[in-house]
């Protein structure tokens, strides 16, 4: 197989296992049956969310991995994790498995976090090395669709059990334990490093995959809006989520197909030559033998023909014939300021900055996405409505990045992420002020959730790129994964002081009802979240001149 065609199947490859890999998301779609069935108080039951999220403090495990196993067996191992921490809790509630204790419990849900963290970098170290010239695009693009994940084990769940809330919570368990390793052994003999560079091609591709991309986060937020107006059945919602996700495969099969009608035109057009050749010396009255024509053929006619077909196919992907072009063309797209390891970027300043930005905006999201159950159920909302809605919201969020990344990079130019970052922040805190509206007429709860999701999700796509900027690539499977602790810190921090406040306004039974179970938590997550868009200005001042120094 020519290796344009093996490059853009990884592509494929890696947005199958980011679109099953959000497991976490899925977490508010259970927790309220989770937490009545196992008869736990709010505070144990956002513990349980914080260990989810505490996987991610054992992620640098994976990028350590990476570095020293082949990338199919990383990715069979972060699966087989997440088997076992979903898998234990599924048989639990079916009464297979008895006397779990809660830190059992507890540990599963951190293994099962765990396992996330595998699979992102597997996603993350293929897409830099198969695509070093579009390594920041092909990132964004394939981690948008682990924001939909939730959107698909929805539709999913949908079609098995449409109406058994104790069912779902059972079939949403069950399947974050075993999708995602089926779809990991489908795909490990493609997730592998492709030493191939760019096409002048490649831009057709990209527009075509982003094409499909947008065409299916339309769809899953038609889907969402659906899912409480009838616009679309269970069935016919999963069906098409179903297409969508596969469609990308037509991308290799047509570089495939066009490879093979190439090398078959230019067999032909080099036997004609052969048979020109005998034909001249014949007329002139030549006596030439088979094995004449062979070794008289020009060496100098196959030389062009491998040339034109490696050209094509194998390492073309340059915009010059000179080496040295394309290695200084990488070297500009790629563009760090600095290449360090794990101790040197824990000493920056720009680290701490950037990690507090993190958590003051997409940590802060992602724990109100844990609380969505409960919020939902505070303001008589399905949640399930309210997780596909921030689930496809999300997904576009983490596109955004990947469309802007696409068309600046063909004028040169680079993106200056920390001002990024500030325009997303901002909105995310006046979405949480906007929970604190008590006007019935307008849904400013699915506004807000729409809004948290787009912008989140955008942060968490431009962190990769931003990680590798700051801190250089070398050490980008450690570097991010150690930025990520953030999110268990602030799981534990900001879901703690959430969970008291619904439980101080909650009645005997432990529930919640009306505007003010979370108005206080809405109010502070808001505050710190415009504190972290100043910190992020901070950062853009910093980095500043680094950004301007890349236009050309």
């Amino acid at each position: 197989m020519p290796p344009i065609f093996l490059q853009w199947l990884s592509l494929v490859a890696m947005i199958l296992l980011q679109s099953i890999n959000g497991t976490n998301s899925n977490f508010p779609a259970y927790s309220s049956q989770l937490k009545h069935l196992l008869s736990m108080s709010q505070i144990q039951l956002n513990n349980l969310a914080f260990a989810s999220d505490a996987g991610k403090l054992f992620g640098w495990l994976s990028g350590i991995a990476a570095n020293y196993l082949p990338m199919w067996l990383v990715l069979i191992l972060g699966s087989s994790l997440g088997l076992v921490g979903y898998g234990v809790q599924y048989l639990f509630l079916i009464g297979r498995v008895s006397n779990l204790p809660y830190g059992a419990i507890f540990f599963l849900a951190m293994l099962a976090g765990n396992s996330i963290c595998w699979i992102n970098t597997v996603c993350y170290l293929v897409a830099i090395r198969n695509f070093p010239l579009d390594g920041q695009l092909v990132i964004g693009l394939t981690g948008s669709y682990q924001g939909l994940s939730a959107k698909i084990y929805t539709d999913i769940v949908d079609v098995i059990y449409h109406s058994s809330d104790v069912k779902r919570a059972r079939a949403y368990l069950l399947l974050s334990s075993i999708l995602p390793l089926i779809v990991s052994v489908i795909n490990a003999p493609f997730v592998r490093v492709i030493k191939v560079m760019k096409t002048k091609r490649a831009k057709d591709a990209f527009i075509f995959i982003l094409v499909i991309t947008i065409a299916t986060g339309a769809f899953a937020v038609m889907g969402s809006i659906g899912s409480t107006s009838s616009l679309l059945s269970p069935f016919a919602s999963a069906v098409g989520m179903l297409t969508l996700l596969l469609a990308p495969l037509l991308i290799p099969l047509g570089l495939g197909l066009r490879h093979q009608i190439k090398q078959l035109a230019e067999e032909k057009v080099h036997i004609e030559e052969i048979n020109n050749v005998s034909m001249d010396k014949m007329e002139s009255g030549v006596k030439l033998d088979i094995s004449e024509i062979i070794s008289e053929s020009p060496s100098e006619s196959f030389e062009l023909s491998f040339s034109s077909t490696s050209e094509e196919f194998n390492g073309e992907i340059r915009e010059s014939n000179n080496g040295d072009d394309r290695i200084s063309e990488t070297n500009e797209v790629i563009s760090v300021i600095e290449e360090i390891s794990v101790k040197v970027m824990l000493r920056r300043l720009n680290f701490w900055l950037y990690f507090f930005v993190y958590l003051f905006g997409v940590t802060l999201a992602l724990v109100f996405f844990n609380n969505l159950g409960q919020i939902a159920e505070s303001r008589g909302r399905s949640a399930s409505s309210l997780v596909s809605l921030s689930s496809s919201f999300g997904f576009f969020g983490r596109l955004v990045p990947s469309i802007v990344e696409y068309f600046v990079s063909r004028r040169k130019y680079m993106i200056s992420r920390p001002a990024f970052v500030v325009a997303l922040m901002a909105p995310t805190g006046a979405a949480f002020f906007l929970l604190l509206a008590n006007d019935t007429s307008v849904p400013w709860l699915y506004i807000s959730t729409a809004i948290i999701g787009v912008c989140s999700g955008a942060i968490t796509t431009i962190s990769v790129s931003l990680t590798t900027e700051l801190f250089g690539t070398k050490n980008f499977g450690v570097n991010h994964n150690v930025l990520v602790v953030n999110i268990p810190i602030g799981s534990l921090l900001f879901g703690y002081l959430a969970a008291v406040a619904y439980h101080r306004e909650g009645n005997a039974e432990g529930k919640c009802f009306g505007m003010e179970c979370y108005r206080k938590t809405f109010g502070l997550w808001g505050t710190l979240c415009f504190i972290g868009t100043f910190l992020a200005l901070i950062l853009y001042a910093r980095t500043r001149k680094f950004y301007n120094s890349q236009r050309s």
